[in-house]
């Protein structure tokens, strides 16, 4: 009888054993869970309520990056500019190597400057930078900064619905686009040979302050020339310079150009012997115009369906002297100089820097000296809004850019001698006949 009741002891002890050992596994597998979701989390690092977004804290660089894109972000979504915990990180490229030039801008003393200045931010997107968790992380920005309603690659599904955004359809991959777009072989420029150590640079914007200056001169005299939009320059060499090294453009800007300064015999895009062709990557139809640019085709499909975009590069194109700005230096610029308050507004989905301001700051990340030409100055409205004008025009303010913003920002650089901004004096005054 004892041994009975034993018996039963230790079975019921076995089984109470066995039970807690569950409960414990069960435990662990539950805590193992909640924290392999929560480094998921801090990899999206996202969530929308209620039309809300609430940041999930810093982003962990330590968990693994999900294998799959995560769901589409409406821009809808957002009533103005989401801020992120990581909205103010960003790739940054090895360490350049460090100037010889006395005069550079790197060595401004300017502490405003230095604090917000990263000379070795991630200027280019290329397919060896571009991966599953780079998509994630940049789909949280908007265009140009990011991918928000952008599709990654393959079907819609459960995870990738197709959206529509501001009455667009968007089915488009871009994963397929990037994979296109190889390294850089060199640096965007080099210091000329022979020369002071320096990379001297001249920035040419289009604005009406040029027209009558004689600056070409001056201009031409300098080691590189950027130039975007309608840089027209036959007819205006004295004014304007005659020489284009980096010419920085998006799909809509080298296309409409065309047609915008028609009138005033502008028939193409610069095509200088060895210049550099630097995209921004305004939206899906950059990936479009990209996707044929880099393979010698016809754009398959959006606004540029069937058009070539080799033709408008005049023979020059090559895919060593294409570059393709990065997200993050786009966004780099933005939130570090150009935050414009109508960032808060209901249009803050198309507020940007434009596509000079974007032009200066590659230049400002490339030379050791920079000279501004054509941009807004302190007495715009004596200026025309485009050089190329014959008769005076007043300066037109579009909702997508904060002008006043940027025009004060150059000032601010002239004034602390990070740049030069050509600046024309009351004797100076553009007068028109």
């Amino acid at each position: 009888m004892g041994n009975v009741f034993s018996e039963k002891q230790n079975h019921f002890r076995m089984q109470k054993t066995a039970f807690f050992s569950l409960v414990l596994v069960l435990a662990v597998s539950f805590f193992l869970f909640i924290l392999s979701w929560e480094n998921y989390e801090g990899e999206s690092n996202w969530k929308v309520f209620s039309g809300k977004v609430l940041p999930r804290g810093n982003v962990k660089t330590q968990s693994r990056a999900p294998e799959s894109p995560v769901p589409i972000m409406d821009l809808s979504s957002f009533k103005k500019l989401p801020q992120w915990s990581f909205e103010d990180i960003y790739n940054l490229d090895a360490p350049i190597t460090p100037t010889t030039c006395p005069q550079s801008l790197r060595n401004s003393k300017d502490e405003d400057f230095q604090k917000a200045f990263l000379p070795n931010i991630r200027m280019f997107l290329h397919k060896d930078n571009f991966n599953i968790r780079e998509w994630n992380r940049l789909s949280h920005f908007n265009n140009p900064f990011g991918f928000m309603g952008m599709k990654y690659s393959g079907t819609a599904g459960a995870n990738q619905p197709a959206v529509t955004i501001l009455g667009k359809y968007l089915l488009a991959d871009v994963k397929p686009v990037v994979k296109l777009i190889s390294k850089p072989k060199e640096p965007l420029l080099l210091p000329k040979p022979g020369g002071d150590g320096c990379v001297h640079c001249a920035v040419v914007g289009t604005g009406g302050i040029l027209n009558g200056s004689k600056m070409g001169a001056e201009i031409d005299a300098h080691d590189y020339v950027f130039r975007m939009n309608g840089a027209v320059i036959n007819g205006y060499e004295e004014d304007v310079g005659t020489k284009t090294s980096v010419y920085v453009h998006t799909a809509h800007s080298i296309t409409a150009s065309l047609e915008i300064f028609k009138e005033y015999g502008y028939k193409s895009a610069p095509h200088d012997e060895g210049i550099k062709y630097v995209l921004i990557p305004e939206g899906l139809r950059d990936y479009q115009w990209l996707q044929g640019l880099l393979k010698g085709e016809k754009v398959s499909s959006g606004q540029y369906q069937d058009i070539d975009p080799r033709a408008y590069y005049s023979g020059q194109f090559s895919e060593d002297n294409v570059y393709v700005l990065h997200q993050d230096f786009l966004r780099y610029v933005r939130n570090r100089y150009l935050s414009s308050n109508d960032l808060s507004g209901d249009y803050w989905a198309i507020v940007r820097p434009t596509n000079g301001a974007f032009t200066l700051f590659v230049a400002l990340h490339t030379c050791d000296t920079v000279s501004a030409y054509g941009f807004m100055t302190e007495d715009y409205s004596k200026y025309s809004n485009y050089y190329a004008e014959k008769l005076l025009s007043e300066v037109i303010f579009y909702i997508n850019h904060d002008l006043i913003l940027e025009k004060n920002l150059w000032k601010s650089f002239h004034d602390k001698k990070i740049l030069k901004l050509y600046q024309r004096t009351g004797s100076e005054k553009r007068t028109d006949s």
